[in-house]
């Protein structure tokens, strides 16, 4: 990630405002700020780092508290003087002990069904041996549609006459499957999702 040329760190002094975005939820944590050690920094090690105002100086997240943010991803805005880094935070983002620095939670277990769509996407891509992902796509179409409804008529006995542990069991298997369909089909999660809003009155 040799983003560096492409940043205008000039425009505002050295330095450009890093907005800090959990990966796995999109929820924004804090704002930061970054010069060219900092950004560099922040590359090497892995663990975002910021040049603290206060502190005229380069300062790790976490470097007292154990709160990192681990980088994984870096994108440059359209004029070349915002940073948008997706992390994954290590404990509470804010000096307050809150999640973020706007006292929000960050909580979006619904948003792990984005990154599983990501990952069958991916599978579907690289295609590894040993996958089950791999397996059922190699399988084709007929085979993988067998199976969403195979898991659908075991979320319905689950529903009707199992438990409610077994319910979501099959329910979420139900799920998994359907997104290996779609992915084979061409299409997401975000189609299902524009399908629906057309029908939303």
């Amino acid at each position: 990630m040799n983003i560096q040329k492409n940043i205008d760190f000039e425009k505002s002094a050295g330095l450009v405002p890093a907005i800090i975005q959990d990966k796995l939820t999109s929820r924004v944590l804090m704002l930061g700020y970054m010069n060219k050690e900092a950004l560099a920094k922040t590359q090497e090690t892995g663990k975002v780092t910021f040049f603290s105002r206060s502190k005229q100086r380069l300062w790790t997240k976490g470097e007292e508290s154990g709160n990192f943010l681990m980088l994984q991803d870096i994108l440059v805005d359209c004029d070349s003087d915002t940073l948008l880094i997706k992390v994954n935070p290590v404990g509470p983002v804010c000096h307050t002990g809150n999640d973020t620095c706007w006292n929000e939670k960050n909580v979006g277990d619904f948003a792990f069904l984005n990154y599983l769509q990501g990952f069958i996407q991916q599978r579907f891509v690289e295609m590894p041996e040993g996958s089950y992902t791999t397996s059922l796509f190699k399988k084709g179409i007929n085979r993988m549609a067998q199976k969403v409804g195979e898991e659908a008529v075991e979320t319905v006995i689950e529903a009707t006459n199992g438990t409610e542990e077994g319910f979501l069991y099959e329910a979420s298997d139900l799920l998994y499957h359907l997104i290996v369909l779609l992915t084979s089909k061409g299409y997401s999660l975000d189609d299902l999702g524009r399908e629906l809003k057309k029908r939303h009155k």
